[in-house]
């Protein structure tokens, strides 16, 4: 019985120590998606996921829609510690270096988030592109890529004919260049301005986001055109943290953040394949256009995306990252020698 009492209370005094050495996490975490999307609902997943699989040791504070800061001003945000970590994307920064615009969205590259994902985890990307956020005072975690964009519109979309004279909303960078050449007029705004703008016609049309969260913010309640399959965008949002919150992180818990952003790619992909497609039969039902861009219109746009990212590769970072990424799409047949 002395035994067992020993043994109980040294079991005890282990188990204290253990918890009083046990290391733990906060992180203040901002997304511009709002929790209604999917892609709201895939981080709230993702949040969840974390603190689960770190037995509570890491504690995630979210903010959805951009609640502390703009959209834009979430990588500064965490850089300097208003955030820690940046739960938007990378092409909002191209202000800072035109290299963000090809960790954000190359526009004209890869065909869908399988073969963009491909390129960060085994094309050499990941590592070309932690040079870049590490210069400013960023560590890149990971990316989540829904696949391509779809516009919604309030008129008919269904070609470059359509785009003349056409005001949208567009994400700084080089999106507002390319359709600039196919006659378009874009207008750079917040992502949470995009739904009052729409409906007081300061814009025809915007581009937020997949067909799915598209419908998750309302968009179609007011505009009644869209493209689908969508091809013009296909954004990486990432997950990047501020670097000294990163590096003073304990290793097992920057394993579970890593591995965790891992899942959530693989998921968000796969959701918004399903998701996207049911978006897309219910918009039809309620009397939506939706408009499949002819072989000839794609070319159009393909080539006038691609003729534009030597006019972004104006940094040394910047051209070694568009030649990684040419360098991959050739190899995936998707760019000619």
């Amino acid at each position: 019985m002395k035994t067992l009492t020993i043994a109980a209370v040294a079991a005890a005094t282990t188990a204290i120590a253990g918890a009083a050495m046990a290391q733990t996490t906060t992180l203040r975490i901002q997304t511009h998606y709002a929790p209604e999307t999917e892609s709201g609902r895939l981080a709230q997943e993702f949040f969840d996921k974390v603190e689960t699989m770190s037995n509570g040791e890491i504690t995630i504070e979210p903010f959805f829609s951009s609640s502390v800061v703009k959209s834009v001003e979430t990588f500064d945000a965490a850089a300097t510690g208003i955030l820690d970590c940046d739960m938007t994307g990378g092409a909002y920064q191209t202000g800072k270096n035109p290299a963000f615009q090809f960790v954000g969205d190359i526009m004209g590259g890869y065909d869908t988030p399988y073969q963009q994902l491909s390129w960060l985890y085994y094309g050499g990307g990941l590592e070309d592109a932690q040079e870049l956020y590490n210069a400013y005072d960023m560590q890149l975690i990971g990316w989540w890529v829904y696949g391509q964009e779809s516009f919604a519109s309030t008129k008919p979309i269904a070609g470059v004919e359509d785009l003349k004279d056409w005001k949208f909303r567009s994400p700084p960078g080089m999106e507002t260049k390319i359709f600039e050449k196919l006659g378009a007029t874009p207008i750079v705004m917040d992502f949470t301005e995009i739904f009052t703008a729409l409906e007081t016609g300061i814009i025809d049309g915007a581009d937020a986001s997949g067909l799915s969260n598209n419908v998750g913010l309302g968009l179609y309640d007011i505009a009644k055109f869209a493209n689908f399959p969508g091809f013009h965008s296909m954004p990486s949002d990432h997950l990047a943290c501020n670097k000294a919150v990163w590096d003073s992180m304990p290793e097992h818990h920057r394993a579970i953040m890593s591995t965790a952003m891992e899942s959530l790619a693989l998921r968000t992909a796969l959701t918004f394949e399903k998701k996207n497609a049911e978006a897309a039969a219910m918009l039809r039902e309620q009397g939506v256009t939706l408009s499949q861009w002819s072989p000839e219109d794609l070319a159009t746009f393909r080539a006038a995306a691609q003729a534009t990212w030597p006019e972004f590769a104006t940094t040394p970072e910047a051209e070694a990252l568009v030649a990684s990424h040419m360098a991959y799409l050739t190899q995936l047949g998707l760019v000619s020698e």
